[in-house]
């Protein structure tokens, strides 16, 4: 694997975007364009449904905080976001091949928020078995861009496998932002979703191949925009990862070359900082 020249320029340049921008673009990940516009499409169809048949899903405590939440439901730096969306999360029990489960007790009381079901929609009639099998492709491809990240930082290509992360928590979030005039002139603001770092490892985006909305800020305090590209996942790394980042290797000068630096790994205890970020984030 050294001695792979290709392997390594991209494990380079996975190390300077994590570093220098904080995101990314993936191409070339194995899973059909075909497939990701058909999940956007049938998500769109599920938020073209009338309100009262969404509500059949609605995303309560007792469900674990998963299925539908209504526009300013969802909460970003105290304000409510334009935004409507259904979340996904590992269940309690094994439902399907596509996932392993929360069980009841695994992470003792701190994950009791988070166990339960999650909510499929009647229609549309193919919603659960096209994310079920668009989850396993996320999981599978989040594995390999770990491994790429692992060897950036300067460990074994598993080093997040096993009890680091090998049995990740994931959440699929699926968004819709309406028209502003489905919107109560009071509760209208012109941001889909607030300025915010993602909470976990990493995230990947599968944008509208025709709208340009996505935001991030770079290395010089700007806003600039991800323009989508058709058949790529936007990757951006979350606070979990950043902290890997930030504290891998001293002197940061050195981290990409490689050069010089000690290694020092921090024990995080994460669950905790995710509890909170979901109890506090929706208004039920």
């Amino acid at each position: 694997m050294a001695n792979d020249k290709d392997l390594l320029q991209v494990v380079r340049m996975l190390d300077d975007a994590c570093r220098e921008a904080g995101f990314f673009y993936v191409k070339g990940h194995g899973i059909a364009e075909s497939l990701m516009k058909e999940v956007r499409d049938v998500t769109q169809k599920f938020f073209q449904l009338p309100y009262d048949e969404k509500l059949k899903i609605k995303m309560t405590p007792q469900n674990g905080y998963r299925g539908y939440q209504r526009v300013g439901e969802n909460i970003t730096n105290g304000k409510p976001d334009m935004q409507e969306a259904i979340d996904l999360i590992p269940e309690k029990k094994r439902t399907s091949q596509y996932y392993a489960p929360i069980e009841p007790g695994k992470y003792g009381d701190l994950a009791k928020p988070m166990e339960g079901t999650n909510l499929w929609p009647k229609y549309p009639s193919n919603f659960d078995v096209l994310l079920k099998s668009y989850i396993s492709l996320l999981r599978d491809l989040s594995r390999k861009i770990m491994q790429g990240i692992a060897l950036a930082l300067g460990g074994p290509v598993d080093a997040f496998e096993g009890r680091t992360a090998g049995d990740p928590f994931w959440v699929c979030r699926l968004i819709g932002y309406p028209v502003s005039t489905d919107i109560p002139e009071e509760h209208r603001t012109d941001t889909g979703c607030g300025a915010h770092t993602d909470y976990g490892l990493l995230t990947l985006v599968n944008q509208d191949d025709d709208i340009c909305a996505l935001e991030v800020k770079n290395q010089s305090g700007e806003w600039i925009y991800a323009k989508p590209i058709p058949g790529t996942f936007v990757c951006n790394i979350g606070d979990m990862l950043k902290s890997n980042f930030d504290a891998a290797i001293e002197p940061v000068e050195f981290c990409r070359e490689r050069t010089g630096g000690v290694a020092k790994y921090e024990k995080v205890v994460y669950g905790n900082h995710l509890i909170q970020k979901v109890l506090n984030n929706f208004i039920m």
